[in-house]
């Protein structure tokens, strides 16, 4: 019985410890792998935030935009701020309009009333880079960028709800 009674402490010793010794390790969280920091050349330790993970969705839409536009290079170094701006602006609108529609936001005309002016701001956005990008590029250019980005968007659907179909089998 005393024999017994040592092995079962024992094992019960082992493992309590080989538990506390597993807890102890330092698991990185998922998250970790898709917001990386990094440090700014010429700054030794700078930290500047973390990456957008939305960035290379970014990337890839401007490299789309990029072929169908064929811009020469004072074209391209004149073009891509400005439009990276006009994207930015945009995109705030939209944010706005969106938090305005949520479940949160309060009902009725207050609400209707907003979202008409979120409307009239993009078009007034709309309408001011088309001024900006009419200086800088001829309109059959203009007309084809509105055609690409519709063109990326439609094909972002398209795969994103062919993957949730795939998904959903």
């Amino acid at each position: 019985m005393n024999k017994l009674v040592k092995t079962i402490f024992g094992i019960l010793f082992l493992l309590c410890f080989s538990f506390k010794s597993f807890g102890q390790r330092i698991i990185p969280s998922p998250l970790q792998r898709y917001h990386p920091v990094y440090i700014q050349p010429g700054q030794p330790g700078a930290r500047i935030g973390p990456v957008n993970p939305n960035r290379k969705l970014e990337q890839v839409k401007e490299s789309y935009i990029g072929r169908q536009l064929n811009l020469n290079p004072q074209q391209s170094r004149a073009f891509w701020p400005l439009y990276h701006q006009y994207v930015q602006d945009m995109t705030a609108v939209r944010i706005m309009r969106r938090q305005n529609n949520s479940p949160n936001a309060p009902n009725g005309s207050v609400q209707l009333q907003k979202d008409m002016e979120y409307e009239t701001e993009l078009v007034n956005i709309k309408k001011h880079y088309l001024d900006e990008f009419l200086k800088i590029l001829p309109p059959e250019k203009i007309s084809e960028l509105y055609k690409a980005e519709k063109e990326f968007n439609d094909e972002m659907v398209r795969q994103l709800s062919e993957r949730s179909i795939r998904a959903g089998n």
